[in-house]
């Protein structure tokens, strides 16, 4: 392979986007440290190819000062601004950041007298077209969902974005219950604040079904509650269902809070953080579901870190998605 050490240095993120997006798919947690790395890499060679730059050519200077500067003004801030409005979780943030970072231009690399990316863009940003493939291979995944659940019979006006499973199965499910006791919902409560609950309470969801009136009333919340973590399935944290956690004393009726079934909002009110922007409201609603119902909806979804690590492969040997397509209409 022929290539700068710069660019040979940018194929790192490929084993570590890879060993990312699987994790992500099985616990929906990404280490923090895994970015580190990469950021200092990209710091490094932002550093090096800057002062390559100014000390080349005039033309040189200031296509790396632009490219640079709509990775990092544009993209970053993009990205940022997805973060905030909940378009993607924290670790995808964290990725696409050093993306914008590690990638302010194409990268080239030649084997067997094939150079690729081959695909490139006027713009010549190489973070936007990592951005742009990966939201066009992310768009690919609720047409996925909608065609598995027509060809197996399964429908409903959440078919495009989630799955029928049985009750046993959620306590090892990411993503959110789409039912509410009155119907579909596309907000329903986040799976992993479920299970903070059922930590905090020493439960195991199969407990709270089988006495459902008797959990349902707050006099049976523990007086001195377990540690929530942070909805983990991981074994290491705790069992993906609650398991395994002392059944604390309980407050009993004189303590009891007042009109708060499940002690939805006791368990809010007590963990020191938040939990997944659920509400006591919407905690209740999907226990009430989980509590009497055998089979339900929830919307599995996919780590953004798995389109991101196929669009960073695809942008690394085919290039621009987009600018392939406008090409193919005649647009570009």
């Amino acid at each position: 392979m022929d290539a700068s050490i710069p660019d040979l240095l940018r194929l790192l993120v490929v084993p570590v986007f890879g060993w990312a997006a699987w994790r992500d798919v099985k616990t929906r947690r990404v280490p923090n440290r895994t970015w580190y790395p990469l950021a200092l890499l990209a710091v490094v060679l932002l550093a090096v190819e800057g002062w390559q730059a100014w000390t080349g050519t005039p033309y040189e200077t200031r296509a790396f000062a632009i490219r640079t500067a709509v990775s990092l003004g544009f993209v970053g801030p993009l990205v940022v601004a997805f973060w905030w409005f909940r378009a993607f979780g924290g670790a995808d943030a964290k990725a696409f950041l050093v993306v914008a970072a590690l990638f302010p231009t194409y990268p080239t690399y030649e084997v067997l007298n094939w150079v690729a990316p081959h695909q490139q863009t006027a713009v010549g940003v190489f973070s936007l077209t990592i951005l742009t493939n990966t939201v066009l291979l992310g768009a690919l995944y609720p047409l996925a969902v909608l065609l598995r659940n027509a060809a197996t019979g399964r429908f409903s006006s959440v078919m495009f974005v989630g799955k029928p499973v049985s009750w046993d199965a959620v306590p090892d499910e990411h993503g959110r219950l789409l039912e509410t006791p009155e119907g579909v919902t596309r907000n329903g409560v986040d799976l992993d604040a479920l299970r903070m609950y059922l930590r905090w309470r020493g439960l195991t969801l199969a407990e709270l079904r089988k006495e459902a009136d008797h959990f349902r009333n707050p006099a049976t919340l523990p007086a001195d509650p377990n540690p929530p973590g942070d909805g983990s399935t991981s074994v290491e944290e705790t069992r993906a269902d609650g398991g395994q956690l002392d059944r604390r004393e309980t407050v009993g009726e004189a303590d009891a809070p007042e009109n708060d079934p499940w002690g939805a909002a006791a368990f809010l009110d007590d963990i020191d953080h938040g939990a997944y922007g659920t509400t006591p409201e919407g905690l209740r609603d999907g226990l009430e579901v989980l509590a009497r119902e055998d089979e339900v909806w929830v919307s599995p979804g996919i780590p953004f870190i798995v389109p991101l690590f196929v669009g960073t492969v695809v942008a690394l040997t085919y290039g621009d998605l987009l600018f392939g397509a406008m090409g193919l209409v005649g647009l570009a």
